[in-house]
């Protein structure tokens, strides 16, 4: 009788443990953010003990022109966190609210010396400089914090297309002279990898980034 009361006991106490194990791994993937690897976007929590960690997917290093004609690019985003998407000034269409809600987000980090935003033209023969800088004033982009960049078309688009994943697995399909278009936008963390991605048209989705570049600034 007590040989079977201490295998009830000991039952319970291993799940018990398990319970635990399941409570706190769920807890881990609550207080961090997953990374994304592939154009298909399956969140993946890798920890950094893991094999894999340094075999995360990394954005390529890039370097175009800001709307103040400076160069801007990887250099200037080394060990910062930032959230990237792509536009061009005449679209009629999502451009106008992806602008008007990153404007609202970039309200939100004004102070924040670690936290930049980019966005990238999908049409540059049309976005020169002083285009983007008007641009800029009119939706009140802060030149320090906001960076609006040109360049060539076919080096934006590989970008886009192969390091942001910007299209997920449709845009790795494309051609280079398919025109990219798409309403995301992509959390990078300090290291260059990509955090999450967010349909940058929609408002509640301003919180939901917000949030999340907040868990990042204080991720070590």
């Amino acid at each position: 009788m007590a040989l079977s009361r201490l295998k009830v006991v000991f039952q319970r106490g291993i799940k018990g443990v398990i319970l635990m194990m399941l409570l706190l791994n769920c807890q881990s993937k609550k207080e961090t953010l997953p990374f994304y690897n592939t154009a298909n976007f399956t969140a993946e929590w890798i920890d950094i003990h893991n094999p894999k960690y340094k075999q995360i997917h990394t954005i390529k290093p890039f370097t175009f022109q800001d709307q103040t004609g400076s160069l801007y690019g990887s250099d200037s985003l080394k060990g910062k966190i930032y959230v990237a998407n792509f536009f061009f000034t005449i679209c009629p269409s999502i451009c106008p609210k992806m602008t008007n809600n990153l404007s609202i987000l970039q309200g939100k980090f004004t102070q924040e010396m670690d936290f930049k935003m980019i966005s990238f033209s999908v049409t540059p023969w049309i976005d020169s400089v002083e285009t983007l800088k008007k641009y800029g004033k009119k939706h009140h982009v802060n030149v320090n914090q906001w960076h609006l960049l040109t360049g060539q078309k076919e080096a934006i688009y590989k970008l886009g297309r192969q390091s942001f994943f910007a299209e997920n697995t449709l845009g790795l399909k494309k051609g280079k002279d398919d025109f990219l278009h798409t309403e995301a936008m992509l959390l990078i963390d300090r290291n260059a990898r990509i955090r999450g991605i967010y349909n940058a048209t929609n408002p509640d989705e301003i919180d939901r980034i917000t949030q999340n570049i907040n868990t990042l600034l204080i991720e070590k």
